[in-house]
């Protein structure tokens, strides 16, 4: 007999977690019900990731006590936990870039014979688990190095989807996702919940957390403000107990004129990824890019910044009539561009340093005297910009690695704002960054477009995109599907765009 919602699977109480100089939880109390979605949302350092991390054993409490099904529950690391059914997908992915998409789905449990893996049975049961989460188009023997990092969170969600569990914690599952790959997930989540499963779910997406969930839990400062039944809250209710404060919606909307043209594509082609694409942007404007997984956002971008080659194409900037030569990151750096990766952990930070030895990376000369890096300048640039942009961190000597997936992002901006390059390319800024920080983020790059700086916004939230956008350029397997004025679009319109090549 399924297991009725109101039988409480995991009860968590009095959770104590603290890291150097940082009180992450405190006397922490939740529930999870079988067959619910239980939320938790609250801001990046709010303690969401946390408390779920000690929940699945990758991190230990230091007071408090946890049931399941009523009984003691205090695993000693990841494994017992699993071994317990209680699983999760985490923010950070945990991958294995060398192995394929079917060994990092099947990596606890694959199949042999004779005591060599039956590659046969391992790809056909991987199929089946990538089909259910939209995947069905990639070869299961692909290495997952050679996939987007939203692929590469459908994977990550297709192993945790896969193994048998009785609580399965999802951190920011979405955050990478279009639409369509949102609702597939959502699919799976209702026939999980059918089964008697209960789930954590964590996303900064309100409206999303509101539709999906049974009952929401907001965290602040490491500690629980409520825990409600989603039914009947509107998003303004759920930020304005996870911030403290009402936010201005209205104050979104872009402004200013457009000023010279600042960066002109023509007919760039790299690979079956960016077919034929062209676009202009010019000063003081913001230009949304939007498009489906795999319609080549990323890879558009990283050809602009020399981080992937040309096959052909051309880039012009500042209305110049003679192409501008970029063949590597340092070139487009150079010449005023920056790229502000979809990848943080991998391609935008080096995690073991500290805070101020990653923001004044791209601008060390600015830091330095005769060759002679001044840490007092080092730290007092870092501190700026942590104060700006809302930095939760111990002090600027914090290492990086330490910190929250949002508060990364920030320092990974903060990087590229140091280095004041005219042209700022942001893949996915606001990944994994909670809904107060990211107004701070729609703000300050509305504030720097009306300073004169050329913005292109590239996000898998296309409402985030409609909100601060002067344009939207529409990409769709490689090439462009369309440009819509901000006066003449609708959200129809961008969506039957971004699908038009897949028809």
């Amino acid at each position: 007999m399924m297991p009725s919602a109101t039988d409480v699977l995991l009860t968590v109480t009095g959770i104590d977690k603290a890291f150097p100089g940082v009180q992450a939880l405190s006397q922490v109390a939740l529930d999870l019900r079988a067959g619910e979605v239980h939320a938790l949302v609250g801001e990046n350092g709010a303690g969401k990731s946390t408390l779920t991390r000690i929940i699945a054993g990758i991190e230990t409490a230091d007071a408090g006590q946890m049931l399941l099904d009523g009984q003691p529950y205090n695993p000693g690391g990841r494994r017992q936990a699993e071994a317990a059914g209680v699983r999760m997908v985490m923010q950070e992915l945990n991958l294995i870039p060398n192995l394929s998409v079917a060994e990092n789905i099947f990596i606890e449990r694959l199949p042999n014979r004779f005591g060599f893996i039956d590659y046969r049975t391992l790809n056909r049961s991987a199929r089946e688990a990538m089909q259910q989460v939209g995947l069905s188009q990639i070869d299961p023997s692909t290495a997952v190095g050679a996939l987007g990092v939203g692929q590469q969170q459908m994977v990550e969600i297709a192993a945790g989807l896969s193994r048998r569990c009785r609580v399965l914690a999802l951190d920011e599952p979405t955050a990478s996702l279009t639409d369509s790959e949102v609702e597939l997930l959502f699919t799976q989540i209702a026939g999980l919940k059918a089964n008697g499963v209960g789930i954590i779910y964590i996303s900064h997406r309100i409206e999303e957390v509101l539709r999906i969930a049974d009952r929401v839990t907001v965290l602040r400062d490491g500690k629980v403000v409520t825990t409600r039944d989603a039914a009947g809250w509107d998003s303004d209710d759920v930020i304005r107990l996870m911030v403290g404060r009402d936010l201005d919606r209205d104050a979104l909307a872009p402004g200013g004129r457009r000023g010279a043209l600042a960066l002109r594509a023509v007919r760039l082609r790299a690979g079956a990824k960016v077919r034929d694409v062209s676009f202009e942007v010019y000063r003081g404007e913001i230009l949304g890019v939007a498009g489906l997984m795999g319609s080549g956002r990323t890879e558009t971008m990283r050809l602009v910044f020399g981080a992937d080659p040309l096959e052909a194409g051309s880039i012009y900037l500042h209305g110049s009539d003679k192409p501008s030569t970029i063949r590597r990151p340092s070139d487009a750096v150079q010449l005023g561009i920056a790229l502000l990766t979809e990848d943080r952990k991998e391609q935008g930070l080096f995690l073991p340093l500290a805070i101020r030895a990653n923001v004044s990376i791209a601008h060390l000369d600015d830091v330095s005297t005769l060759g002679w890096l001044s840490e007092a300048h080092e730290k007092a640039v870092a501190q700026r910009y942590v104060d700006s942009l809302d930095v939760r961190c111990s002090s600027c000597e914090q290492a990086v690695g330490q910190l929250s997936g949002g508060n990364q992002q920030k320092v990974v901006i903060a990087k590229w704002l140091y280095r004041d390059c005219d042209i700022l390319i942001f893949d996915e800024p606001t990944r994994g960054i909670d809904v107060g920080a990211k107004f701070e983020i729609y703000r300050m790059l509305a504030s720097l477009a009306q300073q004169g700086k050329t913005i292109v916004f590239v996000s898998s939230d296309l409402k985030e995109l409609m909100a601060i956008s002067h344009r939207i350029l529409v990409l769709s397997v490689g090439r462009v599907a369309g440009t819509f004025d901000r006066e003449e679009w609708s959200e129809e319109q961008i969506m039957s765009a971004a699908f038009s090549e897949y028809v």
